[in-house]
Parts: C-alpha cells; structure tokens; sequence
C-alpha cells in the first residue's frame, strides 16, 4: 500500500536520488555535470525549505512533491515507478492543499508540458531559467477553473 507523508531529513537521500534520476532522464537536453553539482543544494536547502510530502511503499521512497506557497517547485518519480499514476496523485495531493497552483517546467520537457495540461493547468508566460538558459513555460492551475 502506498501513502503520503510529510518529508523528514530521513528521506532526504531517497529523495535527491530520485530528484537526480528523474531530472536526468526529463531533462537530457541540460548537461549532466549541472544536475549533478546542485545535488548538495536540493538536500540541505531547498528540500528542506519547502513544505515536501514523499510516496512511500513499504519504507521506499517512490516520489516527492515539494511546495513553496501557491509554487509547485518539484514533482518527481523514481523513473523506474512511473507510468503508475504516482504522478497523479502527487499532483492530486497538492491540489487538494491548495486552490491555485503556480509552476515552471522546461518547454523542451514535452511529456511533462503535456502531463500538466491534461491535469488542468494553462501556459500562462515563457520565461528563461537563468541558471541553464533553456525556455520555461509558466503554467497556472486554480480550483475554480479545474
């Protein structure tokens, strides 16, 4: 049986392991040595800092959503979980925490531009991630519109 809890500093190495596979296999058009260098940053700051909830199945680690206010600011799968519909319910779970959803994803990520779509969320603007230079797309989800 799979259920959602909060994330502790336990599952912080679970977490970036899937953080990094995941981001490897969506992300192949960014070199790896990019992920790979902000590894240390998504352990001690930025999991940390956000309000993170992890998949878990029998004490493994199958995914995380992170939140930062109405910011979707990370939804990853381990890449050998997917096509289970664990994406969903992440994204299902953060839905219901809040009315209205905010994200960036790399225009160049079509399966997740399309997954974000088909879960109700609008391109709202096309900005540029100064950290790798590659196009974004803003999209926006509200509970009113869904």
């Amino acid at each position: 049986m799979t259920m959602i809890r909060p994330f502790t500093a336990a599952d912080a190495q679970q977490a970036v392991s899937i953080w990094l596979a995941g981001s490897l296999q969506a992300h192949h058009f960014i070199e790896r040595e990019y992920w790979e260098s902000q590894q240390e940053a998504m352990a001690e700051r930025y999991l940390p800092s956000a309000q993170t909830y992890v998949l878990e199945e029998q004490g493994k680690l199958l995914g995380f959503v992170s939140l930062m206010d109405d910011y979707l600011a990370a939804i990853f799968v381990d890449p050998t979980e997917q096509q289970r519909g664990l994406g969903q319910r992440l994204l299902n779970y953060a839905k219901e925490l809040r009315s209205q959803l905010q994200l960036k994803v790399y225009t160049a990520n079509e399966p997740a531009v399309r997954f974000y779509q088909k879960h109700g969320f609008s391109i709202v603007e096309e900005t540029r991630d100064e950290a790798t230079g590659a196009s974004e797309w803003v999209m926006h989800w509200s509970r009113e519109h869904d």
